[in-house]
């Protein structure tokens, strides 16, 4: 029996769900890849604390909100997934600010603030994920990022520590956050952050956001598999528009195709596509657009695990 399980059994102040080797396509909006290890899905962010300090220091430890901006290799993870969707996530007012917890899905932030009369949140209904991911790369869309609103944030750190931060804490630019000391992603995790946003008329921004989810649905493939947006926009153009212009829609790569509604996402096909055939068009499309037009594109997933069988 591995540590995590040991700990698990032992410590009856755990309140969450420990799983062992635990598909991670289940858990990504691309509905492939491999099996973690084991994976812990948190009663609240005071049992993940919890869970964290049990841990021991070596083991591995990854946070995964919806899954919609991750690709899982097919060999899996070797460590501890943390499942923050499947928590219950706080939202709350606190005073004039949005408090929101990493694991609430971005389109509920925007109707919670639109509900409680302010405006501006409306953008975060085009984010497809979690308060969580939405901080770690300044996800944005619709002319805004969602480092624009935020007060200050809740860190989680490896040793089970809360603390807070102000935005001076952290290199922010575009689809990137850095702590200026220490690392994201291994050292500490965002938790929860409150969120500013201007009074306004609750009606108006619901509206406003019933737009922006009718705009994507008419112009991103979202009824096939698909982790949002594969590449940043280069300075000055569109990652789409670079992609389309090397006509690369249509393309596949086993079950994983460039999306013939939005060049910039790739679908898996049915759900039949390996975390391989994803990675391989990727990789393709980035080779093409710097063959044909000279501009090396950066991807805006994030790629883990193991490779599978060759």
């Amino acid at each position: 029996m591995h540590m995590a399980e040991q700990i698990h059994l032992s410590n009856p102040a755990l309140r969450g769900r420990l799983l062992a080797d635990e598909p991670m396509r289940k858990h990504l909006s691309w509905r492939t890849g491999g099996s973690a290890d084991r994976a812990y899905v948190p009663a609240d962010l005071e049992d993940a604390a919890q869970f964290l300090r049990s841990l021991p220091q070596a083991e591995p430890v990854y946070f995964i909100g919806l899954g919609s901006n991750l690709l899982v290799r097919d060999g899996g993870i070797r460590g501890t997934v943390m499942l923050m969707h499947c928590s219950r996530a706080a939202m709350r007012m606190d005073g004039e600010l949005v408090y929101a917890e990493a694991g609430a899905a971005s389109p509920k932030v925007a109707r919670y603030a639109a509900t409680h009369g302010y405006a501006g949140a409306e953008f975060l209904a085009g984010i497809p994920g979690t308060v969580g991911g939405a901080l770690a790369m300044n996800a944005g869309c619709y002319g805004s990022e969602t480092w624009d609103r935020v007060e200050r944030a809740l860190m989680l750190s490896r040793g089970g520590e809360l603390r807070e931060r102000e935005p001076a804490d952290f290199d922010i630019g575009y689809r990137h956050v850095a702590l200026r000391r220490g690392e994201l992603g291994s050292g500490e995790w965002f938790a929860a952050a409150w969120f500013r946003f201007q009074r306004g008329d609750s009606a108006a921004a619901l509206t406003r956001i019933r737009e922006l989810l009718q705009q994507r649905i008419k112009t991103q493939p979202l009824a096939l598999p698909n982790a949002g947006s594969v590449f940043r926009n280069p300075p000055g153009d569109h990652a789409a528009r670079l992609i389309e212009a090397c006509g690369l829609k249509g393309h596949a790569i086993g079950g994983a195709r460039v999306s013939e509604k939005h060049a910039n996402f790739i679908v898996n096909e049915q759900g039949r596509g390996s975390a391989a055939d994803i990675e391989r068009l990727i990789e393709h499309v980035r080779a093409t657009v710097l063959a044909q037009r000279g501009v090396e594109l950066t991807a805006e997933v994030r790629i883990i695990g193991e490779r599978g069988p060759a």
